[in-house]
């Protein structure tokens, strides 16, 4: 074979390889391929009466997020974002604002667009690191973050300004969504929340949330135990990253009035029942003790914000509503209204 041949069949032997190489880098990546991620966008608007079920797709997650939004009283007018975010169950089922509280009732007559995302049962709206056989794919600081605002900005004709509130985990969530994207939330509201999460109490809190009762598994979340994403999202040790941001913050003591007990009796039969209510009590009295807790780093930063601790009170809606209610002045001004 001649030298010529030799070095022709060797450069096309490797021409071949790096070919090769960069075709399995693009198909990896998703270039050029007909299945490659479409843009985030809002797939559909279903308007019924002054609610708006929009269908928002998220890139980060490949699906569609189902969006409610309670249009504002003056609907011919720009008006601000407020959202009002779900517990564990994220709207999914009936422990929700719309089902447990007059709480749309309330803010009918605010100049205001209610933002209520269904979807995200026990995933803290985080962005968590993989896929989760029980919870699926989870990246919802992304989407409220940064895929979500801009479009219901077009869609809404809104004013840009947003501001947020959470009751339980979303209680925590609504400090993480703060500290991820400083000043897109200028007004922020967190009921009966856990704000610490790194270190053993509060880490014990999420994964009895995330863990026992979703069925999902912390480690696809923020990895095991010494992982340092748990203190990249502890909503305590990066509370410098809430200067400037409006912040009201409450909780109850866990002492429970009769009308905690005869809610939970209620809800759940016989020993079921009083085992419930002695899981609101801990859970509002651990919560009580992370609210303090962050109080005092606030404090230590020379952070202003608006606590409220009520000396009786258990897990449960109607003081989520009442405090909500109690926030609104607050909300209102970080929103402009």
């Amino acid at each position: 074979m001649k030298l010529s041949a030799l070095r022709n069949r060797t450069a096309l032997r490797t021409a071949a390889v790096a070919l090769s190489a960069v075709l399995s880098v693009a198909l990896a990546a998703g270039i050029g391929s007909a299945d490659q991620d479409k843009a985030s966008s809002v797939s559909s608007v279903t308007k019924e009466g002054r609610t708006w079920h929009l269908k928002v797709y998220s890139a980060a997650m490949g699906r569609d997020i189902t969006v409610d939004v309670q249009r504002p009283v003056d609907e011919s007018q720009p008006a601000p974002n407020l959202y009002l975010l779900n517990g564990l169950d994220a709207g999914e089922g009936t422990a929700s604002w719309s089902a447990q509280t007059n709480a749309l009732g309330f803010l009918s007559d605010k100049q205001v667009n209610v933002i209520q995302p269904i979807g995200g049962r026990g995933s803290y709206y985080a962005d968590w690191i993989q896929t989760d056989p029980q919870l699926g794919v989870n990246k919802w600081t992304t989407f409220f973050t940064q895929e979500l605002p801009p479009l219901l900005d077009a869609t809404l004709g809104s004013t840009g300004l947003n501001s947020l509130a959470g009751l339980s985990t979303s209680g925590t969530s609504v400090l993480q969504l703060a500290e991820a994207k400083p000043g897109l939330f200028k007004s922020v509201a967190a009921y009966s929340g856990c704000a610490q999460i790194a270190d053993p109490m509060g880490r014990q809190f999420v994964k009895l949330a995330v863990e026992t009762w979703a069925g999902g598994n912390t480690a696809n979340m923020y990895g095991p135990a010494d992982s340092p994403l748990w203190a990249a999202n502890d909503p305590v040790i990066n509370a410098e990253k809430l200067r400037g941001t409006q912040l009201y913050v409450s909780s109850g003591s866990g002492i429970p009035l009769m009308r905690d007990v005869e809610f939970y009796t209620k809800s759940a039969p016989g020993v079921q029942g009083d085992v419930n209510l002695a899981l609101g009590m801990i859970i509002e009295g651990a919560v009580n003790a992370c609210t303090h807790n962050l109080q005092s780093k606030l404090d230590s930063l020379q952070i202003p914000g608006t606590f409220r601790y009520d000396p009786v009170g258990t897990h449960y809606w109607p003081y989520w509503e009442e405090a909500l209610h109690d926030s609104w002045p607050m909300l209102a001004s970080g929103m402009g209204i």
